[in-house]
């Protein structure tokens, strides 16, 4: 008995990316994030046979609690155009999505969502408040190995940075190993190192001067960003001068980003349906007129051969 968590904003664009856009539907519109994100999941029932499984979703993919603590948050994804509120989204992906939470649909496969939250924040929280079942989250983004535990059932992360014929298995062991981190609460102390070096992808400048070993030697060192916070302030000499100044000159950054970086394991969470994967799609005819009008041919095929597996 396992649940599987999808990043599905993560799969389905590292799935626009590494295939052609030339795969396209009779009308021209590009199915090749369509075709990937199927085929992935079709791998995932095959290889790992979950029971339970839930493809979560962006609410918001730019939450204002985030965005309040930290304007720069995701800032340089703004679309151009529009109001500003907008992510900037390939053309040829945007007509995808829909397609993806159709097929979803038709099979009867589980999304979940939280309002003003984004699918980091509806695995955080489907992780925290799993009692019963082993959890291993799918994501292409190391944000989410915060969640790696090992009580009270073990959380997993399938790290899928490099596409599922590389997907390495991120627990709490590994995440110690990779990073040179604790090895007791490892998943919240490498939110601690992650604030610490910042993400320019997300916007998190970081602390000047450190970077991802200085952070998890420090974490590894003092424990905890809090406890390095203080021992800094107090002049801790086995803090290197350099880094202690700029951890004190960083004091406004280091007070909103772990905000910013810790997924909201409070966030309201409602899913579409029950998430036991299903033996049959839930609605087959559907289904095959979902394939047929987006020329989705073998990746369907795929997923039908996965579940009834």
């Amino acid at each position: 008995m396992t649940l599987a968590l999808l990043d599905s904003a993560s799969l389905y664009f590292r799935a626009f990316y590494a295939l052609p856009d030339s795969m396209r539907a009779p009308d021209g519109t590009a199915v090749n994030a369509v075709r990937g994100f199927t085929d992935t999941v079709a791998r995932i029932l095959t290889d790992r046979r979950p029971t339970r499984l839930v493809a979560c979703l962006d609410a918001d993919w730019r939450p204002a609690f985030r965005v309040e603590a930290l304007p720069t948050y995701k800032a340089h994804r703004v679309a151009e155009e529009g109001d500003g509120i907008e992510e900037d989204v390939p053309d040829l992906l945007s007509p995808q999505v829909p397609i993806i939470l159709d097929l979803l649909d038709a099979f009867g496969l589980c999304t979940a969502e939280a309002i003003g939250y984004e699918a980091d924040d509806v695995m955080g929280a489907l992780v925290h408040r799993e009692r019963t079942d082993p959890v291993e989250v799918v994501s292409g983004d190391r944000d989410m190995f915060q969640v790696v535990r090992h009580t009270p059932t073990p959380a997993t992360v399938w790290y899928v940075g490099r596409g599922w014929n590389k997907v390495e298995a991120i627990g709490p062991a590994e995440l110690a190993e990779k990073y040179d981190l604790p090895a007791e609460d490892t998943g919240p102390r490498y939110a601690d190192m992650a604030v610490l070096r910042g993400d320019p992808s997300d916007g998190l400048p970081g602390v000047p001067g450190i970077g991802e070993k200085t952070a998890a030697k420090l974490i590894r060192e003092f424990g905890s960003l809090p406890a390095l916070r203080e021992a800094a302030a107090a002049g801790d000499k086995r803090i290197p001068k350099r880094a202690q100044t700029n951890l004190l000159a960083s004091a406004d950054y280091l007070d909103a980003a772990p905000t910013v970086v810790a997924v909201a394991v409070d966030a309201p969470v409602v899913m579409d349906r029950e998430d036991k994967v299903p033996s049959v799609p839930a609605d087959p005819d559907r289904v095959m007129a979902l394939k047929e009008k987006w020329d989705l041919g073998a990746s369907v095929d795929r997923l039908l051969k996965a579940i009834a597996g």
